[in-house]
This record gives C-alpha cells, sequence and structure tokens, in this order.
C-alpha cells in the first residue's frame, strides 16, 4: 500500500530541515513509521497475510537501523524526532 503524495509531502515538510531536503534520516524514518503503522492496520484485519507481515518485519528493520544510526551521531536530533513520532528509546 503506497503513501498518497498529498501525505508524503506533509511528512516531509514537516520533518525536513531544510527547504528541499527530501532524503534525511528524519524523513527516511517518518515515511517508514507511517508505511508501518498503515502495515498495523491492516495486519489486525487481515492475520493471515504473511507477505505483508514480513514486509513490514523488514520496514521495521530498516527503521531500527536509520534510528541507530541517528542516535550514534545526532542524539539531540534522535531525541527530538522520537518524541514526535512516539517512539520508545531502548
Amino acid at each position: 500500500m503506497a503513501l498518497d503524495s498529498a501525505k508524503k509531502q506533509e511528512i516531509i515538510s514537516k520533518f525536513a530541515r531544510k527547504e528541499k531536503d527530501t532524503g534525511s534520516s528524519e524523513i527516511q524514518i517518518a515515511l517508514l513509521t507511517h508505511r508501518i503503522s498503515n502495515l498495523t492496520e491492516h495486519l489486525k484485519v487481515n492475520k493471515k497475510d504473511h507477505s505483508s507481515r514480513l514486509g513490514m518485519l523488514k520496514l521495521v528493520g530498516q527503521r531500527r537501523s536509520l534510528l541507530k544510526y541517528l542516535k550514534r551521531t545526532q542524539h539531540d536530533r534522535y531525541m527530538k524526532l522520537i518524541k514526535e513520532l512516539n517512539l520508545k528509546d531502548k
């Protein structure tokens, strides 16, 4: 299930560091979080959809590695981001 472009632009504008920033870690993590939450809702309804479950686990791992990188390099941005996205700090 792909994100519609309006929602994607909203997320990008909210988490962008500069005006034309589209690929920073914060934006990637926010987009992955949105996709994970959508897949979570889908999997609550469709319990036997194992291929979507595997895709979601792949996204979770990707987000985890990005969060790990952000925590290691820019801890203040990491703390701000997890607070905005309501994620747990390990």
